[in-house]
């Protein structure tokens, strides 16, 4: 048996970070993508976001690599997303995303941070805020592929 408890902070951002995430049916969207994470036998904390990106505090299952969860995520998601006529402009996800590890004792932080996300986009734009979380968690930017689809 092993023992395992990895929190996961992930954010994504929709192609080209078009908005195409109505807030008026965003619970919809994280209701399925809620579906497809316990299907992965891996616990959401908290999924929140804009209507260009979206933020998840996840512990995923020990067996699955975080790109192998995030590349099945994104499939299962954009081709509900594509059928779904409440999403109408959604064109896919783009192809990078950003994980980062977190303690438990840190857990509650990240989760109020994801809560926060409508009044924090009101004065802080995605692009500042992605560039922040890769600064602040030493990753070093190659400005050629930054936010690039």
């Amino acid at each position: 048996m092993s023992y395992t408890r990895l929190i996961y902070h992930i954010v994504f951002r929709t192609k080209y970070g078009k908005h195409t995430i109505p807030e008026h049916y965003e619970k919809e969207l994280y209701a399925y993508i809620m579906g497809i994470i316990n299907n992965k036998k891996s616990k959401l904390y908290r999924i929140g976001g804009m209507p260009n990106h979206i933020h998840l505090v996840v512990d995923i299952h020990p067996t699955l690599a975080v790109s192998d969860f995030m590349k099945e995520l994104k499939e299962y998601s954009s081709k509900w997303l594509s059928k779904n006529s409440n999403f109408p402009d959604f064109e896919g996800w783009a192809i990078s995303f950003a994980a980062f590890t977190y303690n438990l004792s840190d857990k509650q932080k990240i989760i109020d941070y994801v809560m926060n996300q409508k009044e924090h986009h009101k004065t802080v734009s995605f692009e500042d805020e992605y560039r922040q979380f890769l600064i602040d968690n030493g990753i070093e930017i190659d400005e050629r592929y930054f936010l690039k689809d």
